[in-house]
C-alpha cells in the first residue's frame, strides 16, 4: 500500500501529522511506510494536483472526501474542515476510512 504524506519546505504542519500518521498506520495493522514527498515549486505543486501542506494520499488518492472537486493546487499550508472544524491536520477518521478502503481495494 503507498501512503504519501506531501508538503513544502515552510510549512510545519506535516512534522506534526507525521507521527500520527505513523500510528494511524500502525493501529490498523497495515505493513508500509509512509513516503515523505517535498514539493519544491508552484509548477510541481499544479503538476502534483497539491492541495497544500500536509496532504496525505493513500493509494494515490487524497484523504480528504471533496479534494477530487478540488483545483485551488498551490504552495500553502493547508486547512482541513470537517464536521469536527477546522484543522491544520485531516481528521484521523479520514485517514483511517482512506486506509481501510484501499486495504479493501487491495484484497480484492
Amino acid at each position: 500500500m503507498k501512503i504519501e504524506l506531501l508538503y513544502f519546505d515552510g510549512c510545519p504542519s506535516y512534522e506534526a501529522l507525521l507521527p500520527r500518521l505513523r500510528a494511524l498506520v500502525g493501529e490498523e495493522g497495515i505493513d508500509a511506510e509512509v513516503e515523505l514527498r517535498r514539493v519544491g515549486s508552484v509548477d510541481a505543486a499544479e503538476e502534483q494536483r497539491f492541495l497544500g501542506s500536509p496532504t496525505v494520499r493513500v493509494g494515490g488518492r487524497d484523504v480528504d472526501p471533496d479534494a477530487d472537486s478540488r483545483e485551488d493546487f498551490g504552495l500553502k499550508c493547508r486547512l482541513y474542515r470537517s464536521s469536527e472544524g477546522t484543522s491544520g491536520l485531516p481528521p484521523d477518521r479520514w485517514v483511517i476510512e482512506a486506509l481501510r478502503r484501499e486495504l479493501a481495494r487491495s484484497e480484492r
